[in-house]
């Protein structure tokens, strides 16, 4: 999963989103949000999230899964009626920036991360982007494991009319 990590790497990066990595998000959403979910792999963040009272209005993946659902590639998606974006997207560049760069020109973005990811130069064009950052701390990708993964990971909101940076909320 993470870049210290012995174990095979799954394809697309689907790592299914830990009910931990939710909390930390949910004081900053307002109620009864609506939202879409372009990388929903099984739809469990997007299950998660409606439990809390919030709507989900699509969703997609990277490929469209077999089900009517995900029919939409979530770099190419064009039009939606949510509010904004929420989604765990691979955290490979080649996957994740492509679906940054094109939601972020629709609509609020909130993304999952790694908390390094940060500090990278790819990262650099989007933090002026960047208005919000949420501390998550080490999650349990691997159900059933013992351990969590070694990365840290944050929620970090982008939204392309805003240009001074973010706010970071710690844990």
């Amino acid at each position: 999963m993470g870049k210290r990590s012995t174990f095979e790497k799954r394809p697309r990066g689907m790592y299914l989103t830990p009910p931990e990595a939710l909390p930390p998000l949910l004081p900053f959403l307002r109620p009864r949000v609506t939202f879409y979910e372009p990388c929903a792999a099984d739809g469990m963040l997007a299950r998660m999230l409606e439990d809390h009272g919030h709507f989900c209005t699509g969703r997609s993946d990277i490929v469209p899964l077999s089900t009517d659902v995900y029919q939409q590639d979530a770099r190419k998606i064009e039009f939606t009626l949510a509010e904004c974006f929420i989604t765990n997207p691979p955290w490979d560049a080649g996957h994740m920036l492509p679906i940054l760069e094109h939601l972020m020109l629709l609509k609020p973005v909130w993304f999952l991360l790694y908390s390094d990811w940060l500090f990278t130069r790819q990262a650099s064009p989007f933090m002026p982007h960047a208005t919000h950052i949420v501390a998550v701390g080490r999650l349990k990708w691997i159900p059933g494991s013992p351990h969590t993964g070694k990365d840290n990971a944050c929620w970090i909101r982008f939204d392309r009319d805003h240009n001074s940076g973010a706010n970071f909320y710690g844990r």
